[in-house]
């Protein structure tokens, strides 16, 4: 990967972002050398030390970055592949995500959030694949990474924007739905 970046590379990776995704790996240098020879190749990486991912559907993703740039912090490195949005998280963010997703009482059937497509968190012993420095079809980065020390966000943002975009998918109301079997009385005109 050459130091200046290409004038027609619009993926916006730089040389210190893809050292950054590189040093995520068991051999940086090897990846490295890899994308200076094939700049076009996505790479598997672990996640767990350097970033964990949230994957998500891309039309839920979008709506979550929305939210994240319009109404919060922004966001880290954001990926689109095979039709998942890929968020680059904090470490750690795989493994408390779930169960601050739980406690929302996320996508359990029947309550406020039924119908929400699920996150799917990557963290210490999985590995995802992301795209290549150089845009392919298929994959690309929305969010590139461009530093060696991007910011990434935690469960707690990542929970707060995937709230606020279900929210926006579909009506979500604090009332559970009415019994329609269950008879109605009104009461104003009570003597």
């Amino acid at each position: 990967m050459s130091s200046t970046r290409n004038a027609s590379d619009v993926s916006g990776v730089t040389p210190d972002g893809a050292a950054w995704l590189a040093s995520a790996g068991t051999y940086p240098r090897s990846t490295l050398s890899h994308w200076g020879e094939r700049p076009d190749a996505p790479v598997v990486l672990p996640c767990g030390a350097v970033f964990d991912v949230v994957s998500v559907p891309t039309i839920f993703g979008r709506r979550m970055l929305d939210r994240m740039w319009g109404e919060g912090p922004g966001s880290g490195p954001v990926a689109e592949f095979r039709g998942r949005m890929l968020l680059f998280a904090a470490p750690g963010t795989a493994q408390r995500l779930p169960a601050l997703m739980e406690w929302e009482e996320w996508g359990a059937h029947g309550t406020r959030t039924d119908g929400v497509p699920p996150l799917l968190c990557h963290g210490t012993g999985d590995a995802v694949t992301v795209p290549a420095p150089t845009p392919r079809s298929g994959s690309r980065w929305l969010v590139a990474p461009d530093t060696r020390h991007p910011w990434l966000p935690g469960p707690e943002v990542l929970l707060w924007a995937a709230v606020r975009a279900a929210r926006e998918a579909v009506r979500i109301s604090i009332f559970p739905p009415a019994d329609r079997d269950a008879n109605v009385y009104d009461v104003s005109r009570r003597r």
